[in-house]
């Protein structure tokens, strides 16, 4: 499991490769709010494109992304979910609360 972090102006995009479990959330965690306290960044963006499998430890460190992007007065979204993973996504109301977008581009396009 790895992270891949870019940015586009204030926008950091964290590419997750691999699976987003409970043996890998306390690593993605850490990562991405080390990126958050940098004063350029504001919106994150999930490049979910190479993400094999993700569990409720997944769902958290998204939802606790999202309160912390917010506390900041930015916007969390989420790109390139495959099918299988969409279905966790709609099981566990998250559609409902964060964007999900069909790829990067129209992701950084909506910010």
């Amino acid at each position: 499991m790895k992270v891949k972090i870019s940015y586009k102006g204030n926008t950091l995009i964290a590419g997750i490769i691999g699976e987003l479990d409970h043996h890998s959330a306390e690593y993605i965690r850490e990562k991405i709010d080390a990126e958050l306290v940098k004063a350029t960044t504001k919106n994150v963006i999930f490049d979910f494109s190479k993400v094999t499998f993700m569990d409720s430890s997944g769902i958290g460190v998204i939802m606790g992304r999202y309160k912390n992007v917010s506390k900041l007065n930015g916007k969390l979204s989420v790109a390139n979910v495959n099918p299988q993973l969409m279905r966790i996504f709609d099981m566990s109301g998250l559609r409902k609360v964060i964007p999900v977008y069909d790829n990067i581009d129209i992701a950084i396009n909506k910010m």
